[in-house]
């Protein structure tokens, strides 16, 4: 059976710049927005722009500008009915010019955090509020791979669901904030190295040590292979042809 991701959740691979698409959805306290892309070597700046609205005209609820001019700089703002509101400078570049990068906007009661390559840089405070934005734009001198937004926290609940962690050495265990719950998403992002057999990935319930979700690509056999150990028991396998020996030594492992 392929995997197939809910509506909202569905990456966008090599837009063309000037892009302007939908959230949606909507954006919620937990949401998150991963972007991959690149600076060229000539880059004077780009913009991400969170929008109220679906065209260009709309405001503006988070404007994130970083600008390569000899003052390398990141203005932040906000623009609503056309009116620009006062910048907020960050006299910091993170981005490298010919130089890829990995950007995260989370979403928290405070504003949007931004961190770039796995760094946290940036906050910057809610001024218009979270519940009118539904667009995103992204213009200037930039090339994304790779736009992928991720639903916010749970109805009901209180926590978000995204956090980030360097990269880290296997075996690798660590606790989720606030366990898992219904429309919660985990991304891994690695490498799978030449002469890989097998990586396993299991979700365990903390007391217990049951694994409640074991997901096992073997990938000299294409397969992966999913399946629980309840009570030191081991279930019934379910498997599917989702990996293919090709992928071997790229970049972009990601489970969803």
């Amino acid at each position: 059976m392929t995997f197939v991701a809910p509506p909202g959740y569905q990456p966008v691979y090599s837009p063309t710049i000037p892009y302007l698409g939908p959230i949606y959805g909507g954006l919620r306290e937990g949401s998150s927005i991963y972007l991959q892309g690149s600076v060229p070597d000539s880059i004077t700046r780009f913009a991400v722009n969170l929008l109220c609205g679906q065209y260009e005209s709309s405001d503006i609820a988070l404007h994130f500008n970083p600008r390569f001019d000899g003052r390398d700089r990141v203005v932040f703002n906000t623009c609503q009915n056309g009116a620009w509101g006062s910048e907020d400078k960050v006299r910091s570049m993170p981005f490298r010019k010919g130089k890829g990068f990995e950007m995260v906007i989370m979403v928290t009661s405070q504003g949007y955090k931004i961190t770039v390559n796995g760094k946290d840089f940036h906050t910057f405070e809610h001024r218009l509020p979270l519940q009118r934005v539904c667009g995103l734009q992204i213009v200037g001198d930039v090339h994304i791979q790779t736009i992928n937004i991720i639903g916010g926290g749970c109805p009901g609940g209180d926590f978000g669901c995204f956090f980030s962690c360097d990269f880290q050495s296997l075996p690798y265990s660590d606790m989720i904030p606030g366990g898992m719950s219904s429309k919660r998403t985990l991304i891994i992002r690695g490498m799978v190295p030449y002469g890989a057999k097998k990586i396993s990935i299991n979700f365990l319930a903390s007391r217990s040590g049951d694994v409640v979700f074991h997901m096992n690509p073997r990938v000299q056999e294409g397969v992966v292979v999913r399946n629980s150990r309840i009570g030191g028991n081991w279930g019934t396998e379910e498997d599917s042809t989702l990996i293919y020996p090709s992928a071997v030594g790229t970049r972009g492992l990601r489970c969803l």
